[in-house]
């Protein structure tokens, strides 16, 4: 189907996806096997409605660096350091003590050394892209079990450099290779280059960048330095994923933090979702056939062998008893940087073309079947367990949990967050004005730059649990967007709301908004009272006049609202509460006039 017009092709990946994955999760086996049982169905082994899956698995690749940029944001640099014993220390026993017992294994069947290594090498990492999106379904990443795993694929991303510096040094043409001491000086400029030139320009080029409130553009931008990262690792011979991953994390403490994932997020689910596609469709089905015993044996031998190892492991690293069987298979499984490191190994006549076919169809094949065995494990063998997270350990995911979102953090917003602030109250503020966000956070305040009308924003921010949104933009499109989308998909979130005037009132009392305040009523009253004393009257006195011109102003406001789009009954409404007012000031004045002034002193005391 490669001549197709790709209107078409579109079309089949988008309704083969529809129809699987619903299908594969109402049947309790989640997404990962309804993308790969469809990438299966329409691949060159199935219908065969796709033959180029080679470009279609090299383009679906940017779905696992989107999502490990989206991970590099949550984890702050002081963060990640944080966790430099357990990448380093756990990630190294991982891949060490699972290249060397399948190296064994393999030895011991008579297997060539140098095949063994590359084949142990290969087999030895895991998938990250399955094992995280499987952590997301399961909410596991913040856990210790979860935290593990994601040390271990980190460090796996790592020690790409060495294995492909390894891997031709194996082979016949190992005298083409350049000196690998090179390759690693050329790498290490590169990951020094993305962080000294990350800390420098990133947020500034950002900040130019939202300063045009152009949303497409963002987005634009957002996309172009996850791909700029993982261009530069690529050309470096590093892992794409581990560029972007880099680029996250010098961005986790930048107040574009959240608009990035709201951007990033969409995309990202669709190329992870192809990415697993393709995965399916390079399964060489008629190769596999010829030696179904053997494929059959590496798989199961494999996953054995590799479970054992990391069944060890979770015991040394005291990972809970009810998250070890989890931990296990996230990682027994076979990985998509083994695809590379085997074709690199055919390239450098390491190993034959057939043994490669075989190899990279067993690891596609132990990415199919891992989604099916945490299924059985949910269902046959967690239940036995009380899972318990690991006391005191850091969460490699921090969504925002504040009851409280503010919309809006000009003016207006800014009182409400500072005096919330000072009762000791947390709030997540979001503002679309990147000047405003930049000039807010050399105060010292926490705000996210953003557009909160973006349903995906609003729930990275939190309103799916948050208690109170503060609705405090200035621009009455906005704030009634706002609340209409947040109305929609968060009805239990109360809404406290800021009107410009009465006609932005009465739109917010129609979409059912009750806490509204109108935002010059209280300043201008204020005034009026200084004038009332300035002109004799006593401040008490005054206070009182202004108070119940407010209570008499809110509920002729609510008194209105039912009529406010009948001009004839408004007008009526109006002029009788016009002429209530008056008559209720008169007998206040008459009553003062009767007491005299100095009663009203008397009164105050």
């Amino acid at each position: 189907m490669e001549h197709t017009n790709w209107l078409i092709s579109t079309l089949v990946y988008l309704g083969a996806a529809i129809l699987a994955v619903p299908l594969a999760k109402k049947l309790g086996l989640g997404s990962i096997i309804g993308y790969l049982a469809a990438g299966i169905a329409i691949g060159p082994f199935g219908l065969q409605f796709v033959s180029d899956t080679d470009s279609i698995l090299h383009f679906a690749e940017f779905g696992v660096v989107l999502m490990l940029f989206l991970i590099g944001l949550e984890l702050e640099p002081p963060r990640l350091w944080a966790l430099r014993r357990p990448i380093f220390g756990w990630g190294s026993l991982q891949l060490i003590g699972c290249a060397v017992a399948l190296m064994g294994a393999a030895l011991a069947f008579g297997v060539s050394w140098p095949i063994a290594l590359a084949a142990g090498l290969g087999l030895g990492l895991s998938s990250t892209a399955v094992a995280l999106q499987s952590m997301h379904e399961r909410s596991m990443l913040p856990t210790s079990s979860g935290q593990a795993v994601f040390a271990i694929l980190l460090l796996q991303d790592v020690a790409a450099i060495p294995i492909l510096a390894l891997i031709p040094l194996l082979g016949v043409k190992a005298d083409i290779v350049g000196h690998p001491g090179l390759h690693a000086l050329k790498a290490l400029g590169v990951v020094v280059g993305i962080v000294v030139l990350g800390r420098l320009l990133l947020r500034h080029a950002l900040r130019w960048i939202a300063r045009s409130n152009s949303t497409e553009i963002f987005t634009a931008a957002s996309l172009g330095l996850v791909v700029g990262l993982a261009a530069l690792m690529q050309a470096a011979g590093l892992s794409m994923a581990l560029g972007a991953f880099l680029g996250g994390v010098l961005l986790a403490e930048s107040e574009y933090k959240r608009e990035l994932e709201t951007d990033v997020e969409p995309f990202k689910g669709l190329l992870l979702g192809l990415f697993f596609m393709a995965v399916g469709m390079s399964i060489d089905f008629a190769a596999l056939s010829h030696h179904i015993t053997l494929v059959v044996g590496l798989l199961v031998g494999f996953l054995l062998i590799k479970a054992g190892v990391l069944w060890g492991l979770a015991h040394l690293i005291k990972i809970p008893r009810g998250e070890r069987p989890v931990f296990t298979l996230l990682l027994a499984q076979g990985g998509e940087f083994a695809f590379v490191v085997f074709q690199q190994a055919e390239g450098a006549q390491v190993f034959s073309a057939d043994i490669s076919t075989i190899l990279i169809g067993t690891v596609a094949l132990s990415m199919v079947v891992t989604p099916l065995l945490l299924v059985a494990v949910d269902k046959w063998v967690l239940p036995r367990y009380t899972p318990v997270s690991q006391p005191g350990s850091t969460s490699l995911s921090e969504p925002q949990e504040a009851p409280i979102i503010i919309a809006g953090f000009g003016r207006y917003g800014q009182v409400i967050g500072r005096l919330l602030y000072a009762n000791g109250l947390k709030a997540t503020v979001l503002d679309h004005d990147a000047d405003q966000v930049e000039t807010l956070l050399k105060f010292g305040f926490r705000v996210h730059y953003g557009d909160a009308t973006r349903l995906p924003l609003l729930r990275t921010a939190g309103a799916a649990t948050a208690k109170v949104l503060v609705v405090a933009f200035d621009d009455l499109e906005h704030s009634l967007k706002l609340v209409d989308v947040a109305r929609a998909h968060f009805p239990n979130l109360a809404i406290v709301a800021r009107a410009r005037n009465v006609q932005h009132w009465y739109a917010l009392r129609d979409r059912g908004v009750t806490m509204i305040e109108r935002e010059t009523l209280d300043s201008a009253l204020m005034s009026g009272r200084s004038v009332l004393e300035q002109m004799g009257w006593h401040p008490y006195h005054a206070r009182q006049m202004a108070m119940k011109f407010r209570r008499h102003s809110v509920n002729q406001l609510e008194k209105l609202w039912p009529h406010h789009q009948d001009e004839k009954a408004l007008v009526a409404l109006t002029k009788q509460g016009r002429q209530q007012l008056q008559e209720l000031f008169a007998q206040e004045r008459e009553a003062a006039q009767r007491r005299g002034p100095q009663s009203w002193g008397d009164e105050q005391r």
